[in-house]
């Protein structure tokens, strides 16, 4: 609870910003099929966030480095709340493109922005159950973001988009009036991403590891949910089933991050992991029960490692490499899901 309360103001950025990232992709993608947009344009959509969340992750350490944290904050969200607000000016997959490039951008700026304050604010004795408390805000958001995007879609596109970028904007709110002072930055900050792996290479392999799982569960998972007999309302809720398992674990992995060595908490989350896949594999025939407890439990024991990962990494840094290594880390994440999807979903 102190930990909440220390960084409220981050935290309700996050959420807020997850609000609205979280709903634009499947928006983009249910508003541009109806207006005549192609599958192969749609995937342009994807891919042209993941362009910008690269850039995202280079310009960022460099701009804190230039400006601090929140101007940097601020920037960023500008850039996001400009693309979002932009859709209902031209329908043209292209232009789009362009668009979400800039949302990309925001979203890899922003988050860098946060995890770096937050990580530089942090002692190693509390920095696990820091990083989990600020997952849990960013889970229960993107779980409230997935519920809005039927809302979203049945309403007019400028009225959708239009709160998508309110909701954008009113994430620079938190952090312009807090008065907790920012963490100084290296004006010579860059993106390095073996400066990660110099760090600890076992939080990159754990990084790595939380993404892959991550991304295969979600292009994987709905093909299982209608092997097994599921239907399309039931499979919405096994995808939650998996986030929101992810959620529940993460103080409580935290704090063990933080009781004990986190090198052993990751390999007992590793081992978990593989039982739990098997778990799922056995129940498979058991019912829908025991199909929405599996994807739970998947995700107990896969969605914390990114936090465990991140935290061990942080704890063989300096201050002067927060920014750095936040955006490293973010880039390996992301590289390793574009990488193994192949084409990005929106």
């Amino acid at each position: 609870m102190r930990v909440l309360i220390t960084f409220a103001a981050l935290f309700l950025s996050v959420m807020l910003l997850q609000l609205s990232s979280g709903g634009v992709g499947p928006l983009d993608a249910l508003t541009g099929l109806a207006s005549g947009f192609s599958n192969g344009q749609v995937g342009i959509l994807g891919s042209a966030h993941f362009a910008g969340f690269f850039l995202g992750c280079w310009w960022a350490p460099r701009l804190m480095g230039d400006v601090g944290h929140s101007r940097a904050y601020a920037t960023f969200t500008a850039m996001g709340a400009i693309g979002l607000a932009a859709h209902v000016l031209v329908t043209d997959p292209y232009a789009w493109a362009l668009m979400r490039i800039a949302t990309g951008i925001c979203i890899a700026g922003c988050y860098t922005v946060i995890e770096a304050w937050l990580q530089a604010k942090v002692t190693n004795e509390t920095r696990g159950r820091a990083m989990a408390s600020y997952r849990i805000v960013d889970i229960s958001a993107s779980l409230v973001a997935q519920f809005m995007i039927g809302a979203l879609a049945d309403m007019q596109t400028y009225i959708a988009y239009n709160l998508l970028t309110i909701l954008c904007c009113a994430s620079i709110l938190p952090l312009a009036i807090t008065r907790t002072p920012q963490p100084a930055t290296p004006a010579t900050s860059r993106l390095r991403p073996g400066l990660a792996w110099a760090r600890s290479p076992l939080a990159v392999a754990g990084c790595i590891v939380s993404a892959i799982s991550g991304a295969s569960f979600r292009m994987v998972g709905p093909i299982y949910g209608q092997e097994v007999g599921l239907g399309a309302d039931q499979i919405g809720l096994f995808l939650a089933a998996y986030v929101a398992g992810g959620g529940i674990a993460q103080y409580p992995m935290g704090w063990l991050a933080d009781k004990y060595d986190r090198r052993r908490v990751l390999i007992w989350l590793s081992v978990a992991s593989i039982c739990s896949c098997a778990i799922t594999v056995g129940i498979a025939g058991t019912g829908t029960l025991g199909i929405m407890l599996s994807a739970t439990l998947f995700g107990i024991t896969t969605v914390p490692i990114y936090s465990v990962a991140a935290a061990h990494a942080h704890d063989f840094a300096s201050d002067a490499e927060r920014v750095e290594l936040s955006a490293a880390l973010m880039f390996f994440t992301q590289w390793v899901r574009l990488r193994h999807l192949g084409s990005p979903p929106c």
